[in-house]
């Protein structure tokens, strides 16, 4: 006699990246725990299922807390990373940590703006056969109209470059210990996680909930942060920057060229060509042109770089779990 999925209590579990939290932590574990509890008293994830916190070397009293968490209770355990790797890293380091152990696993942010209540819906689709279930907002209605134009611009753009990415996703999502497993086999460096699960190409479905407002503490993504974030998508997902480049310079040097024919026949009609202010104009542009051509290409030559040192992405320092502490 064969059990069906949804007749096998899924041990889930729930992995928040963490930094400089401490203003968040207790609402967050409360919230978690009680979702948890739900959970397992509705028999929809097993009794052994965790919340696991992950330090991304926080200088406030995060990792105190997670261990205090820990120590008074057992659903709760933690990872510290030995210094900050930043949110993809230390994401990937819980991803990870889950595969080992979990049957599934839910990723989302300390600050629980992603409403907990829609892994009700991502358990029922994992018992349904799916091994990815991604977030997906419903509306931005929240989000300052500057928010919200760079947000859909920036998935339009990438959509538009060749990177497979789901529209009003972040990172929060279910996956499968199967779909865990694959995402290990991604050996970059330069992580862009919502762009590299849609790779993997198990059966996936969405769920969609509306974002709520952080209740405590800052925002760790200022508008400087998230350009950057945005940027590392683009060059970690697609090499049509480059291409772009190319046809760019293709496309420069026809006009080139027929300005050139152009000039020959005023020169030798007699006509006299003025035109120092269309010259210098053209200095400039081509000029700034070359220096942002050089800086793309630059930057996927740094990326080639980091690859082929083949550096550790993080290092574990200290893990929390019901078996105690390893360094």
């Amino acid at each position: 006699m064969f059990l069906l999925k949804e007749d096998v209590k899924v041990k889930l579990y729930i992995v928040v990246p963490c930094y400089n939290e401490e203003e968040v932590l207790p609402e967050t574990s409360s919230r978690l725990q009680e979702k948890m509890q739900f959970l397992m008293q509705n028999q929809q994830i097993s009794e052994n299922s965790h919340v696991i916190f992950v330090d991304d070397g926080s200088k406030d009293k995060t990792w105190a807390m997670i261990e205090e968490l820990h120590h008074r209770n057992s659903l709760f355990s933690g990872i510290k990373l030995s210094k900050n790797r930043g949110h993809q890293n230390a994401l990937l380091a819980g991803l990870n940590f889950a595969a080992e152990h979990a049957d599934a696993a839910v990723s989302m942010d300390a600050d629980l703006q992603d409403d907990i209540n829609a892994v009700d819906e991502m358990i029922k689709k994992y018992n349904e056969g799916c091994d990815i279930v991604y977030g997906v907002r419903s509306t931005r209605d929240k989000d300052t109209f500057f928010k919200k134009f760079t947000a859909e611009t920036f998935y339009k753009v990438l959509r538009r470059l060749g990177g497979e990415i789901i529209y009003n996703h972040a990172d929060y999502r279910l996956m499968s210990k199967r779909a865990l497993k694959g995402l290990a086999e991604f050996k970059e460096v330069n992580l862009f996680l919502r762009g590299i699960v849609p790779m993997i190409g198990y059966k996936s479905d969405t769920v969609a909930y509306e974002r709520g407002e952080r209740f405590a503490g800052e925002s760790k993504y200022p508008l400087k942060k998230m350009l950057s974030f945005a940027f590392e998508g683009i060059t970690s997902l697609s090499i049509k920057p480059v291409r772009l480049i190319f046809d760019f310079g293709v496309a420069i040097s026809g006009i080139s060229v027929i300005v050139l024919l152009y000039f020959l026949a005023q020169y030798f009609m007699g006509n006299t060509v003025s035109g120092w202010t269309s010259l210098i104009m053209s200095i400039w542009l081509l000029g700034g042109f070359q220096l942002m051509a050089i800086g793309i290409i630059g930057e996927y030559i740094g990326k080639v770089y980091l690859e082929t040192k083949a550096r550790p992405r993080f290092i574990n320092e200290v893990i929390l779990n019901n078996d105690g502490e390893s360094k």
